[in-house]
């Protein structure tokens, strides 16, 4: 506070008489100023946000109540108030503790034959910057947590893609797959597990819904497979176990997996196949619209009895058949049109895919369906190639 002056003004205007009263019952803080910017009229309201007595302030300049700094900042408010007539601003009002209570400054000209004054009204927006304070806090606390479950997701994602299967390529059988979730992590998996150079077993799997629910079912799910598959478990079996964990280990999760698994001998021809409410897997064969194998067993997770009897079907492969296995991301897409491509439209799509060489196929078709595809993508999208040489 600048050091105060021994010269006070007292004297009150004849029209500031007849109107105190009325500014008395303000809620605002009122301060009228002369020309000489000494204090002529404080109402109550005033008195009591800065907790200095009005006798105080009756008189005083305001230059008395501010830093250095902060009457350099007041005084070029004041030279836009003589220039506009008018001026509003945020300030800080200084209070008898040392502390400055923020308010909002509307102030204004009057020129009458007695001079000129500056009517000063201050609105108190204590209550205001203490809420936009808080929300800034919890807004930076928001955004350390956005950045702390980005980076989780990212570090998921990774941990997610690394079990994508990678292209494989054997004496008599090559293994190529494509996953790409609707968000950075989603519910479809693949897995590939080699017997020998000649037996390897595939199995798809899509977990209902997409994102972070849906991942880590599809993350558990993805080592009871992997751990069924390299023991031999028939794919009944393995259904079975599957439903019970989705039924009795998650349960009103509302989570439901569809699968689709196979078991090939490339030496043999021979392949032993099973699905559970998963899209038909297909076995292209050249120019020939692709053979499709039908899932045997209810939709896992769904009730208690979903799976098959019966273990699964025996198919005779031929030299150059390519098995498809893929998630209903790659059909249930739709065009302009409102049309979806289905079963029907990735079957044609594979049977003109079908006739390219084996390492061309898998973009065809991944091709096809984005030709189709209208928009982005809206569901997590696999596909598995096994091409029987």
């Amino acid at each position: 506070m600048r050091e105060q002056s021994s010269s006070r003004v007292s004297e009150q205007p004849e029209w500031l008489t007849h109107i105190e009263a009325v500014l008395e019952m303000l809620n605002e803080g009122i301060v009228i100023t002369n020309e000489d910017q000494r204090i002529l009229f404080v109402n109550s309201r005033f008195g009591e946000m800065t907790g200095i007595p009005q006798q105080d302030l009756l008189g005083a300049g305001i230059s008395e109540f501010y830093s250095e700094q902060e009457w350099e900042f007041l005084a070029q408010q004041i030279a836009v108030v003589r220039h506009q007539g008018r001026h509003r601003y945020e300030f800080l009002l200084p209070q008898k503790d040392g502390g400055r209570l923020p308010v909002i400054i509307s102030s204004r000209i009057l020129q009458n034959s007695g001079g000129e004054f500056r009517i000063i009204t201050a609105s108190d927006i204590s209550e205001h910057v203490r809420i936009v304070k808080e929300l800034r806090s919890a807004n930076a606390k928001l955004q350390e947590r956005q950045l702390e479950i980005e980076e989780d997701l990212r570090l998921a994602a990774q941990v997610q893609t690394s079990l994508a299967p990678k292209c494989t390529m054997r004496e008599n059988v090559t293994v190529d797959s494509f996953y790409h979730p609707v968000h950075s992590i989603g519910g479809d998996f693949a897995v590939v597990n080699w017997h020998d150079h000649d037996q390897v077993s595939v199995l798809m799997c899509d977990v209902s819904g997409h994102g972070i629910g849906s991942a880590l079912v599809a993350n558990r799910i993805y080592s009871e497979t992997t751990a069924h598959l390299r023991a031999g478990v028939c794919f009944s079996d393995m259904f079975g176990r599957l439903n019970r964990f989705l039924i009795e280990d998650i349960a009103g999760s509302g989570m439901f997996v569809t699968v689709a698994a196979a078991r090939i001998d490339a030496r043999q021809r021979r392949m032993h196949f099973a699905g559970a409410g998963h899209p038909p897997a297909m076995i292209g064969r050249g120019s020939h619209s692709p053979v499709l194998l039908q899932s045997g067993s209810m939709v896992l997770g769904a009730l208690p009895d979903a799976e098959a009897t019966s273990d699964s079907l025996e198919v005779e492969l031929e030299p150059d058949d390519r098995v498809v296995l893929y998630t209903d991301g790659i059909t249930d897409v739709f065009n302009s049109r409102g049309e979806m491509l289905g079963v029907e439209g990735v079957q044609e799509i594979v049977r003109e895919a079908s006739a390219l060489p084996a390492e061309k196929m898998k973009q065809r078709i991944l091709s096809g369906v984005v030709a189709w595809r209208n928009g982005p993508a809206t569901d997590d999208a696999s596909l598995m190639l096994v091409h029987v040489r």
